[in-house]
């Protein structure tokens, strides 16, 4: 089990403008929760120009929680028009004092994730292990690809306390206390496809669904059932996009032998490769080596 959260920046584009115009940085959760939960990621911003993020999904849901200036306006709003600031949690929305937080389940994302923040605000999130959202969930989880949802209603409902404010440490509790009271089910498919997940991640000579399956002695039809159940997308999806990652985290840095990197993620030749990652990235791997750098 993983001692402390990850420390590289892959599915991040332009990470150092990032670390330059907010504060971000990730914890563990609760021991417990390790099995499901990769990490909670925070972000703290005060800016003065509009700031543009880009995002290439992780094969991993996301639930965030967000206060900052446009939820106050939009929470200001709905409350002028019900004459009172009730807590409005059957929309992942509840006001506390003079500020308010939003709640939303975002699923698997397919395509580039872009986001513009403005003002101040607060940010906290928990990115699921590939696999570890379905216990909290108890659907398939394919329900939420390419989807973002408020937090419904019931099991799954905002915390009655906000989550966004205090020091690290108190938002982190506030999210272990949120995460033990939503009582994941004991689930051994759950924990296969956490482990499955995570071989393909760590593993960078997975290449083919046929042949990782076989190493792992799953059939590749059961293979695919248990990612599209407890993943949200398919094995092979899962192996193209870590392998994608990598390319973009490698983009960052010193120049590259493009035909190599092809050969050496899977991709019949270099075309292939530039094609998915301009995909993926919005940009060409040459356009976006040059901006980074």
């Amino acid at each position: 089990m993983r001692q402390r959260p990850r420390g590289d920046s892959r599915g991040i584009l332009d990470p150092a403008r990032l670390l330059r115009e907010v504060r971000f940085r990730r914890h563990l959760p609760a021991e417990p929760l390790r099995l499901w939960v990769e990490h909670y990621w925070l972000i703290d911003w005060a800016l003065s120009a509009p700031f543009e993020q880009r995002i290439v999904p992780h094969p991993a849901v996301n639930v965030v929680f967000r206060s900052d200036s446009a939820t106050n306006r939009e929470t200001d709003r709905d409350s002028e028009r019900n004459g009172d600031r009730a807590n409005d949690r059957g929309n992942g929305r509840y006001a506390h004092g003079d500020a308010a937080e939003s709640g939303e389940v975002a699923g698997v994302g397919r395509d580039l994730f872009r986001i513009t923040l403005t003002g101040t605000g607060r940010v906290c999130g928990i990115q699921f292990r590939p696999g570890g959202f379905h216990p909290f969930w108890r659907r398939p989880v394919a329900e939420l690809t390419g989807r973002r949802l408020p937090l419904p209603a019931g099991r799954l409902a905002c915390p009655a306390r906000p989550v966004c404010a205090g020091s690290d440490a108190d938002r982190c509790r506030a999210l272990d206390a949120a995460l033990t009271a939503w009582a994941p089910d004991p689930d051994p498919a759950a924990a296969e496809a956490v482990r499955l997940a995570e071989s393909i991640r760590a593993d960078r000579t997975v290449l083919r669904v046929d042949e990782f399956a076989a190493r792992h002695d799953v059939p590749v039809r059961r293979l695919q059932r248990l990612f599209t159940e407890y993943v949200g997308v398919g094995p092979k999806w899962v192996i193209r996009r870590y392998r994608l990652q990598e390319a973009v985290e490698r983009a960052a840095g010193a120049p590259l032998d493009w035909a190599g990197l092809a050969a050496n993620l899977g991709y019949s030749d270099q075309a292939h490769l530039v094609r998915d990652f301009t995909a993926v990235a919005g940009v060409s791997p040459a356009a976006y080596a040059r901006s980074v750098r």
